[in-house]
């Protein structure tokens, strides 16, 4: 009778403590499966983000964004040595188009940037996690110049064709302006080139590439345009992540507040517009072919990459290939200042309260298993 009553007791004691055990790992299965699913929607949000922080900085910086489109497509659309500066180029626009020729093409120019925005910050954060977790011999900055670059590569099959549009559009200007070049180019004045019509709009521009010259049309200087934005993507997030180091590394040594918190939408303005900056320059011959061969029309003034370059640099030398690097630095310092401040700022913003609701939801999670 002992003996069964033993039994029983310790048939119970096994029964519950299989219960907790169920239950425990029943939590812990729950809590190991948290963090997976929240760096998904972390993800999702810097897609959000990016998107949000492109189109903000495409808006607020496309004019300067025409001029430099402008000056780099002059050798093409005037066939004259004889070219404007900056400052000329403005006064240019204005006076034949006001301030309308300064936002020609914005529409085709944020679309791009919406989806360049939302892939390059998205795509980012998942490659950096990953390529340090996988191959942490490439952790570190070469983590985050892969990660950039492999960002942009994705954005580009929509962003390419959404950049031949926004920059014909853009060399345009009204229909008087491309009235006088259409002129000139079949007058011979502008030899061996012939001009496309008038764009009333993206949607029209867009079919009128695609009926003249295909995809081949709407994708032209596709590779030229990875081959500038790769390099370029790549060392933007890795010139960002290396000042944000100094800037901790020297904040750390000089501080003597132990309980110092860092500004991370100060330093988006302020460290992504020297990042900006820096990657716009040392990129800026990649810039000057990628625009020559998207602005051309049907009839080909350069066959090809290689020929553009080579013909670039011979018949107009360092200052043809660097042409336009003053605007295209001026709008990406601001315009790299306001992205990278809009993520920052809505990471900050907004990540937290979203971050507290998911642990909320973990938590009841793991509260109706016990």
């Amino acid at each position: 009778m002992a003996d069964n009553e033993g039994e029983s007791h310790l048939s119970a004691a096994t029964s519950m403590a299989a219960t907790v055990s169920s239950s425990s790992t029943s939590s812990l299965q729950t809590q190991a499966s948290l963090p997976h699913s929240s760096n998904f929607f972390f993800v999702w949000r810097e897609f959000l983000w990016g998107a949000l922080a492109g189109g903000f900085g495409e808006g607020m910086m496309h004019p300067i964004d025409t001029v430099k489109t402008r000056i780099q497509s002059q050798a093409i659309l005037r066939g004259s040595q004889h070219q404007k500066s900056v400052l000329q180029m403005i006064r240019t626009v204005w006076a034949a188009d006001g301030i309308r020729g300064f936002y020609r093409g914005v529409t085709p120019g944020f679309t791009g940037s919406l989806a360049t925005g939302a892939t390059y910050f998205g795509v980012i954060e998942s490659t950096k996690k990953w390529i340090e977790e996988s191959h942490p011999s490439l952790g570190g900055h070469w983590a985050h110049f892969l990660a950039g670059s492999m960002g942009d590569t994705v954005g580009s099959f929509l962003y390419v064709p959404c950049e031949v549009i926004k920059q014909r559009m853009q060399v345009q200007g009204t229909r008087n302006s491309w009235s006088a070049v259409i002129s000139k180019s079949q007058s011979g004045k502008i030899p061996g080139v012939q001009m496309y019509g008038y764009y009333n709009g993206m949607f029209h521009a867009g079919r009128s590439i695609w009926k003249e010259q295909g995809p081949k049309g709407l994708y032209a200087g596709y590779w030229s345009t990875l081959a500038r934005d790769v390099p370029f993507a790549g060392l933007l997030v890795m010139f960002y992540e290396a000042l944000k180091d100094l800037r901790e590394y020297g904040m750390k040594k000089w501080t003597l507040d132990e309980d110092y918190q860092t500004n991370n939408a100060l330093d988006g303005l302020v460290l992504g517009g020297v990042a900006g900056g820096l990657s716009a320059y040392v990129t800026t011959p990649l810039d000057v072919i990628k625009t020559r061969l998207q602005v051309q029309g049907p009839d080909l003034r350069y066959n090809g990459w290689f020929e553009a370059i080579h013909r670039t640099w011979m018949i107009e030398g360092m200052k043809g290939v660097f042409k336009g690097s003053l605007p295209r630095v001026i709008w990406y310092v601001p315009a790299s200042s306001l992205t990278f401040m809009a993520v920052e700022f809505l990471r900050e913003k907004f990540n937290g309260g979203l971050d507290n609701k998911e642990e909320e939801f973990a938590n009841i999670s793991i509260r109706r298993d016990l």
